[in-house]
């Protein structure tokens, strides 16, 4: 399919951060129609209605948002979070192969395990450690066998003035506690989700499709503690913040110690533009602070 021909933009999970932040960019597109679909008309847990959807709407494009991310419910939840970030996606890339039906579908760091001490390029092999990083691997495996000519973007610590989140819990918990315990010992970097959307449309209207793997965040290199610390001192708030290890404050899933995402690839090949951490975390504390006075 060429770029000409990419009219139709179905995105998946459109009341999520990524999906909401994808809406809000729409408008700067109007040669592309758009289709937004969430849960509720758009089921990820019956294969043959997502087909049924699919036929429907003939995309010539998909961005797949919709996942399943608690992390910790997914150790209890297995077969739900399989069925959303595997079996799901299994079914959507056989339908654009089958189709010509160009997809971009996001996956996640947790697809590592941790052990790096090096940013992790696409070529690191995966090996998640936790439910949720494997069914996002498996999703990602089927992705490729299916449908070659897609573009999976890795992705880590997503936050937006949509939805529920790292800052936004901590602006909250800032707000109604004198002090407040953060993991010190997890190192990656943090993802605005509207830099992301703003990327993903850029591949979108690209001229060259490239296929293949990416990895995409803010540029920087922090721990949650350190992000917390930047809310706080944007916030002016007087929260006293300790770093603590993962072992002091435990929880049902595993996380990856160190996710930082190598993000080379997509700079070059599709001349993405990456902000600082703290210049993106700045534009949405501001975003959020207009919508709540």
């Amino acid at each position: 399919m060429n770029n000409s021909q990419a009219k139709r933009i179905l995105v998946t999970g459109s009341n999520g951060q990524l999906g909401s932040e994808l809406r809000d960019l729409a408008s700067d597109y109007p040669d592309l129609e758009f289709d937004f679909v969430d849960q509720s008309d758009f089921s990820f847990t019956d294969r043959s209605a997502i087909t049924t959807n699919l036929n429907t709407l003939q995309p010539s494009f998909i961005i797949n948002c919709a996942a399943y991310t608690a992390v910790d419910s997914a150790e209890v939840e297995v077969e739900l979070a399989d069925e959303i970030n595997h079996k799901a996606v299994e079914v959507i890339a056989k339908w654009c192969a089958e189709n010509s039906t160009r997809l971009i579908h996001i996956s996640t760091d947790y697809v590592f395990d941790g052990t790096s001490r090096l940013p992790l390029t696409e070529a690191e092999p995966t090996n998640p450690i936790n439910v949720y990083g494997a069914t996002k691997r498996d999703g990602e495996l089927r992705c490729m066998e299916n449908c070659p000519d897609c573009v999976i973007i890795r992705t880590a610590w997503v936050y937006s003035s949509y939805g529920k989140n790292f800052v936004k819990t901590m602006i909250k918990l800032m707000n109604e506690r004198s002090e407040l315990n953060v993991v010190n010992d997890q190192i990656g970097s943090p993802t605005y989700a509207l830099d992301l959307a703003t990327a993903i449309m850029s591949i979108v209207s690209s001229k060259d499709w490239v296929s293949g793997i990416y990895h995409y965040s803010n540029k920087g290199e922090i721990s949650w503690y350190q992000f917390a610390v930047d809310i706080k001192e944007l916030m002016d708030s007087d929260c006293t913040i300790n770093g603590v290890t993962s072992n002091q404050y435990p929880t049902p899933a595993k996380r990856p110690n160190y996710s930082l995402l190598d993000k080379s690839k997509i700079k070059l090949t599709y001349s993405i533009n990456i902000p600082p951490y703290k210049d993106s975390l700045k534009n949405c504390l501001a975003k959020i602070k207009s919508k709540y006075k």
